[in-house]
């Protein structure tokens, strides 16, 4: 069985996982990262309102394919009818990692975000809006998605990838980063911040 089908396959069982494990233990679904980002697992259809209202929600970056939000999560045109923006950079779940360029229009996307005095320098904001927050997310908030929190992180505040993983764990400590994941920050770090 190839990767995407297995990743296919195992979809639901480990999305079932994710829940269990947010109600019987002291995980969250999902955990601010700093006054723009939260870091989280799948949004569903009934959180918009809490979090557009609660976490003043304006925008989304969703690691997951287009398969992961057809039941339970809002696709593009759902959160526009909300009035918030997406982003969509699919990567498949367990085996990959998102690669550069995913990377950086992530964090591109995130930036437009920022309050004007916070804005990454070194990126171009096309479109900056007003700011608010943005949900990153994957299937559980733990790979994916924090990679790409990660570098955000990183570009933001000048941190290394060790830096900007301990962060997230003290905020998100069931975060997994995986040797690809590792790998995928460092490059980041060393074409975007380093440079």
């Amino acid at each position: 069985m190839g990767t995407a089908m297995f990743a296919r396959v195992t979809f639901y069982p480990t999305l079932l996982y994710n829940v269990m494990m947010e109600r019987m233990t002291s995980r969250r679904w999902y955990d601010r990262m700093d006054d723009t980002v939260i870091l989280g697992a799948l949004p569903f259809q009934g959180m918009t309102k809490q979090l557009k209202e609660e976490e003043n929600l304006k925008a989304v970056v969703s690691m997951n394919e287009t398969y992961e939000l057809k039941i339970f999560s809002n696709d593009a045109e759902k959160w526009r009818e909300h009035g918030v923006e997406f982003l969509q950079l699919a990567t498949t779940d367990i085996f990959e990692t998102p690669d550069q360029d995913k990377l950086y229009e992530g964090v591109r996307f995130i930036n437009r975000f920022l309050p004007m005095d916070s804005k990454i320098k070194r990126i171009t904001s096309e479109n900056p809006v007003n700011s608010g927050t943005v949900y990153v997310h994957c299937k559980a908030g733990r790979t994916r998605s924090a990679t790409l929190v990660g570098c955000y992180l990183m570009m933001k505040n000048g941190w290394s990838p060790a830096e900007a993983v301990e962060h997230m764990r003290n905020r998100r400590p069931h975060i997994l980063l995986h040797t690809k994941q590792w790998e995928a920050l460092q490059i980041f770090h060393r074409n975007h911040v380093q440079a």
